[in-house]
């Protein structure tokens, strides 16, 4: 059923503006044969009188002490959100009826929805308990080019070293280029490679090596450069392909997603940073789209370009039967939040030597 609604879903994707890449269809489903588990699978869907989808939630139902309906995605994509029909006034509040229906003896809890996501839409029109807290941090810079970005840099100094890596990137010969479809797959398992190879013997995302990621990234970026909505971008030096990047496009905003690095970069003293920094805001500087988001993480080589910080959101949706769910949930999320700080706290004493 959800890979026959690809056509239908990818309409109503790009009718809804506050739509991120990874409420795309090839992101959703993807993911869903990658992760997700037989019976736990939840689209409710918002039909008009001829059959157009014109609201769709992708949910999977999650068991525990507090049952609940969660988004697709999982901790693999760095937004969440439902889609509504910006051009279908009746939209939202049939999505939000849809899913009180479907909510029944489980919690609606939609993590990291970005502010302005139409999620924030069926919330405001939610007839039972709600919640609202903040989740991820995400950094975000407008959709221009690397040298309007570069003149955001608070002092002469910083916009110096920046063109003069910009200058050592044109003497070492590096060159990029988007690849076609028909080479997005070996493009891909080449920038896997060079992910696995970059960060070998350093901490990683362990899920970014498994199996089930590369046959959910190939499968899904693929599909998504063909549409148009993903961008793979490969770099060369001496004709060896030393660096791919995968950037996720939507309506309002662009994201580099991940990318790969050969280690001959560093020891050449190529800024990879500035490099792929570059490459992504050519890519999306067309006055189409507001937001080169940096995505989730609150790494400091980010902060050097003085992004703007945004908080993702948790939307939490109840009945009144479910209310108790509701309480649970933000009792447990302000238990978490606090020993987030105390463990922080301890880590920081002074005189400890960072225990």
């Amino acid at each position: 059923m959800f890979a026959d609604l690809g056509p239908r879903w990818d309409r109503l994707y790009r009718r809804c503006a506050a739509a991120t890449p990874f409420q795309s269809h090839a992101w959703l489903h993807s993911w869903w044969l990658s992760y997700g588990r037989p019976g736990r699978l939840r689209l409710v869907l918002v039909r008009d009188g001829r059959g157009e989808l014109v609201g769709a939630a992708p949910l999977m139902r999650v068991p525990g002490p507090v049952p609940a309906l969660v988004p697709l995605g999982g901790p693999i994509s760095d937004y969440a959100d439902v889609l509504v029909d910006d051009e279908y006034p009746g939209a939202v509040p049939a999505l939000a009826a849809a899913l009180a229906g479907a909510a029944r003896t489980a919690l609606i809890d939609l993590r990291e929805v970005r502010p302005g996501g139409a999620a924030e839409r069926v919330w405001d029109r939610w007839p039972g308990p709600r919640g609202r807290v903040a989740d991820s941090l995400c950094l975000e810079l407008p959709a221009v080019p690397l040298r309007d970005l570069t003149a955001r840099l608070p002092s002469g100094k910083a916009r110096q070293r920046v063109r003069a890596k910009l200058r050592r990137l044109d003497a070492l010969g590096v060159k990029s280029r988007a690849v076609l479809p028909a080479e997005t797959d070996a493009a891909l398992h080449r920038l896997l490679e060079l992910h696995r190879m970059q960060w070998q013997g350093r901490k990683v995302t362990g899920e970014h090596l498994s199996p089930r990621f590369r046959a959910h990234l190939v499968r899904a970026a693929g599909a998504m450069v063909a549409a148009g909505d993903a961008v793979v971008t490969e770099f060369r030096l001496d004709d060896e392909v030393v660096a791919v990047d995968v950037t996720l496009l939507a309506r309002r905003l662009a994201g580099g997603y991940l990318y790969g690095a050969h280690p001959r970069l560093r020891e050449c003293r190529a800024d990879v940073a500035v490099l792929l920094l570059d490459a992504a805001a050519r890519q999306v500087c067309d006055g189409q789209r507001e937001v080169l988001s940096l995505l989730r993480g609150d790494e400091p080589y980010k902060h050097h370009w003085r992004p703007r910080p945004v908080l993702n959101q948790r939307l939490l949706l109840a009945r009144r039967r479910t209310a108790p769910l509701l309480a649970a949930a933000l009792v447990d999320d302000a238990a978490r939040r606090r020993g987030k700080a105390l463990r922080r706290r301890w880590r920081e004493r002074p005189g400890d030597g960072g225990a």
